[in-house]
């Protein structure tokens, strides 16, 4: 048998790597197995190929947020002579919103495969719940490790339980050493050792073994509690050794400095074996129940270890039949109770270790290893290889990357500059907060989706911006120089709306706490001059950031009280305007068109107001009428605009108004679950990437910006913030309809599910 096996590989220091080494070693102990063209497809934290030096078994890698290497991986194995493939799955490996990026692999994949979940939540969000349902939707077989896991399946998935297999994990088919250096090791020697390891992070509730260690001391002088570790690499990257260094300062309080070690490393298995087994108890005091499967308490139950452990869904299975004990959550006096009976009644504590010991024979991965052969070769007997009842209107797939190394280039410590001479940002031109609002809103869409660490770098500088330029009367400035000088005293309505976009969605989706409140506070300082909007482009903006506000504060009358203001405006402006076949809000099309119909569905979506979704639906069906030709985008050009009963100019079309269409088809199909919108809306897209009326893409892939504009025989080759943010916020909302259009998909099968 050839497999491929998808997972995170050594060397890099991941739980995931050592389970799936230990299977590809475990599985090549049986002979119909073939190590020479069986391989591993590896992932990377980073965008750097040689993050990690893998071994030849290695034969692919992919970077977790580049989506092309998923697409071109499945091609790889779909390519290469395996029989069958194996996932491993955990959603913080994989990349896009909770590993989205896998569903673009197993979707291209024409090998039948397995997949083994070594987390599965008991309450996911909606992006958790489908991609979990899709993976078993495609896969042959799911693994999970423990009976918790499989009930959470078949009551929160809807997965059938025939599709599940339970295999608990695996433990190292190994003896105690005959000369154990661990415990005859000064470290050891003499000592009765507390033991835990792992990497070192807040959850795993270190300090409530710290806080038992006093009265366990009291009795028994000679106990040393030795940590074995290394801190989590994302706990180091975002606070150092702050943990760490918060349990050496707990133990020197306490008295207990001497009592307690931390050894930094990762080791071997033989290594860690010997720790397990040279210790006198293994405990793991994790600080609640949500984990499923733990492969520390799984390894050391193999040893024969004394295991005392808070009651998580694993422990509680694993430790079941007086194969360890359990203590309550941060509970350290019932810890330190546990701990002083075992080290004292020697009877207890034997009949504890031989008790794991003997259920830990039937752990170890020779005999793992032939069950996981066994669910393989009925994969490949099955050969399950669905395929979409209906297939999906957004291909992802062939989406560029999303890659904002253009906007990187244009901001500074300022904000983002306005202008770029082809890919180089032109200085000279300076900044405006139209374009900083619209980077704003950019930035939290990409946070929303991936937690972008470029879009997190950068909303501050967007968001310091806008205040920088907010008057002492909560007006806001339009034009600043580079030099960081004002050029006007008041900006355009235009551009108010926008940063009241801009604030409304901050204060909806911040990342954090201080970001939403330093919104909030610019917000309010803007809402009196809400009555003074004239121009309907600038109260339909300011709408859009009125709603977001209300997502977030349904219940506040004085913003309520606005919206409907402002919305009524838009819905008289279209009356007085309408007339016969001319639907629209005045008697020319101009710019930022789509805008209007967005900002009256946004009101109905807080509101429900009636007028204003029928006042933006029948406006939808008119513009559609001269927008599209011959299946592209044709958006109204500014070339003297489109007046009333007259022809589109087609040319120059600009990015933003593209971008208004993606956004208003995207809101369309999230309220009406129409796929005819759904189809607009990529289609738009789409004029980004050549699908236009000159078949020339826009978006330039060298320098990952966007051009300013199409016009009537190429297209405007410079690069400015505008058209590329209105490339970028349209990229993102592709993304986020796609994942919807996976739940419009999926619903089907969920009913069917329940029928069943």
């Amino acid at each position: 048998m050839k497999i491929a096996y998808i997972s995170t590989s050594l060397p890099r220091e991941c739980g995931l790597a050592t389970f799936n080494h230990n299977l590809v070693t475990a599985l090549s102990l049986n002979g119909d197995y073939d190590p020479v063209k069986s391989f591993i497809v590896a992932l990377n934290e980073s965008d750097n190929i040689g993050e990690h030096v893998y071994g030849k078994e290695v034969k692919f890698v992919i970077r977790q947020q580049n989506q092309h290497d998923y697409i071109e991986a499945a091609d790889f194995i779909n390519n290469s002579e395996v029989d069958t493939c194996i996932i491993e799955h955990e959603f913080g490996i994989y990349g896009g919103n909770s590993g989205v990026f896998l569903l673009s692999l197993v979707n291209r994949l024409n090998k039948p495969f397995i997949i083994i979940l070594h987390t599965v939540l008991k309450e996911p969000n909606f992006m958790q719940l489908t991609i979990l349902k899709e993976l078993a939707r495609k896969s042959a077989k799911i693994v999970v490790m423990s009976k918790k896991a499989v009930m959470f399946l078949t009551s929160i998935y809807q997965i059938p339980k025939a599709a599940i297999r339970l295999i608990e994990h695996g433990v190292p088919d190994l003896e105690p050493a005959t000369n154990n250096e661990i415990a005859e090791n000064s470290l050891f020697r003499d000592r009765k050792v507390l033991f835990t390891f792992g990497l070192i992070s807040r959850n795993k509730g270190l300090e409530t073994v710290i806080k038992a260690l006093p009265k366990i001391v009291e009795q028994h002088p000679e106990v040393l509690y030795v940590i074995l570790g290394n801190t989590h690499p994302g706990v180091v990257k975002h606070n150092g050794e702050e943990y760490r260094n918060s349990l050496k300062a707990l133990a020197k309080n306490l008295g207990v400095e001497n009592n307690i070690t931390f050894v930094n490393k990762f080791v071997s298995e033989n290594e860690l074996h010997q720790y397990l087994t040279a210790c006198s108890i293994y405990i793991t005091p994790y600080l609640n129940e949500a984990q499923i499967t733990s492969g520390t308490l799984s390894y050391a139950v193999g040893a024969g270890a004394a295991v005392v452990s808070t009651p998580y869904w694993h422990a509680q299975e694993l430790l079941a039949d007086n194969r360890g004990r359990l203590f309550d959550f941060k509970d350290d006096a019932h810890l330190s109770s546990i701990v002083n009976e075992l080290l004292s009644d020697n009877d207890t504590y034997q009949q504890l270790k031989q008790n794991a010991y003997a259920y830990g024979l039937n752990l170890r991965w020779p005999a793992i290893g032939n069950v996981y052969l066994k669910t393989l070769r009925e994969a490949l007997n099955e050969e399950k290889k669905p395929e979409r009842a209906i297939p999906p209107i957004i291909d992802v797939e062939r989406m560029p990357a999303l890659n904002l190394s253009h906007i990187a280039l244009l901001t500074d410590d300022t904000g983002i500059i306005q202008h770029a001479r082809f890919g180089i940002p032109n200085l000279k031109e300076g900044y405006c907060i139209d374009d900083n609002a619209r980077a704003l809103i950019m930035s939290l869409m990409a946070c929303e989706y991936d937690k972008n660490p470029n879009a997190l770098k950068f909303m501050p500088v967007y968001l310091s911006f806008i205040q920088y330029m907010q008057t002492e009367n909560g007006n806001f400035r339009n034009f600043l120089s580079f030099n960081r000088k004002y050029l006007d005293e008041v900006g355009s309505e235009d551009s108010f709306g926008r940063t009241i976009w801009a604030l409304g969605h901050l204060i909806c989706s911040a990342p954090n706490n201080s970001y939403r409140e330093f919104g909030r506070e610019l917000f309010w300082h803007a809402v009196p001059h809400f009555r003074d909007l004239k121009y309907i482009r600038g109260k339909a903006n300011t709408i859009i950031g009125l709603s977001y506000y209300l997502c977030a504060h349904p219940g506040d009358e004085l913003i309520v009280n606005e919206i409907n203001q402002l919305a009524n405006a838009l819905i008289t402006a279209y009356q007085q305007n309408k007339d016969g076949d001319w639907h629209w809000f005045e008697d020319i099309l101009t710019y930022d068109n789509a805008i209007l119909p967005l900002a009256l569905l946004h009101h109905y979506e807080v509101t429900g107001h009636a007028a204003s979704y029928k006042t933006a639906m029948e406006s939808i069906a008119f513009l559609n009428t001269f927008s599209f030709q011959n299946g592209y985008l044709n958006p109204v050009g500014n070339a003297g605009w489109l007046k009333k009963h007259g022809k589109n100019p087609v040319y120059d079309q600009q990015a933003i108004e593209t971008m208004a269409m993606v956004l208003l088809y995207a809101k369309t199909f999230e309220i009406t679950k129409n796929d005819q919108y759904l189809s607009l809306m990529h289609t738009s897209y789409e004029w980004f990437l050549g699908k236009n009326s000159l078949h020339i893409p826009l978006y330039d892939f060298e320098t990952n910006g966007c051009a300013d504009g199409l016009q009537f025989n190429s297209v405007n080759r410079n690069q400015g913030a505008e058209s590329t943010l209105a490339y970028f916020i349209s990229h993102l909302a592709i993304l986020k309809a796609a994942e919807a259009e996976y739940e419009t998909l999926l619903s089907p099968l969920v009913e069917a599910d329940k029928c069943s």
